[in-house]
């Protein structure tokens, strides 16, 4: 099985996640248990930039695995229980970094909604998919902080009115009442999604076996849900360990 699999895709997703690895535990350790940090700022712009490198990859690798899929559907329906799974644990033990809709939501609604709209999407060019999804989500990026733009590029300010029903799964929360942890909706990231989607109609790098000093790397990527699903336990569980016994 190992000398079918796109090995590329495996080691761009196991870099990645040892990323989110390294950025959560320093995450925890200072803002979490409080600790000081000459460097880590999550506003400061290079703690910002290495964000949004883990959260694009994942996404667009996302997109573009879901072509290689044999069961999609299924595989939407155990993330969504892993998401709601998730939502559950950090709302009843950590209510202050609760988790309403983060990647694993997003993850699982793009799947089910690709479903779905899979024969529409089908019938787009790849290429002109691509550019159309890119288009999209560098106008709507900037859309759950309530304007269309890139960034800091603010094109112009959406009425308000459309954010008071606090529809925060699609892109259009209320910022007055709601709060999330990670927090991934619809609008923007579906059209990243889909990036990667059209993207696989354009590029596939070749099966085999990764090459051997990236096997390591190769072989976290193929356990991307498991060890997202337990990485924050084991960070927080062994942070927790060490502020105990010192």
């Amino acid at each position: 099985m190992a000398a079918k699999r796109l090995w590329l895709l495996d080691v761009l997703r196991g870099a990645a996640l040892l990323n989110m690895l390294a950025y959560h535990a320093l995450y925890d350790w200072v803002y979490v248990f409080g600790h000081t940090s000459g460097w880590y700022d999550i506003a400061a712009p290079g703690c910002h930039i290495w964000q949004q490198y883990i959260c694009w990859s994942f996404i667009l690798l996302s997109g573009y695995s879901f072509t290689l899929a044999r069961r999609p559907l299924k595989n939407g329906l155990l993330v969504a229980g892993c998401a709601a799974a998730l939502t559950a644990v950090t709302v009843v033990f950590l209510p202050s970094e609760s988790i309403w809709f983060g990647v694993l939501h997003l993850n699982a609604a793009a799947v089910l909604l690709t479903c779905l709209l899979r024969p529409l999407l089908q019938k787009c060019p790849a290429g002109a998919g691509l550019a159309a999804c890119a288009a999209l989500f560098a106008l709507t990026n900037q859309v759950p902080a309530g304007y269309l733009g890139f960034e800091g590029l603010r094109l112009c300010a959406l009425p308000q009115s459309w954010y008071a029903p606090n529809w925060f799964w699609l892109g259009l929360p209320d910022l007055t009442r709601f709060s999330s942890a990670d927090y991934f909706p619809l609008v923007p990231w579906l059209f990243l999604f889909w990036c990667g989607l059209f993207l696989a109609g354009l590029w596939r790098p070749r099966a085999g076996l990764a090459p051997r000093p990236l096997r390591p790397l190769a072989c976290v990527g193929r356990h991307t849900l498991l060890v997202y699903m337990l990485h924050q336990p084991v960070i927080y569980g062994a942070l927790w360990a060490w502020h105990a016994l010192l």
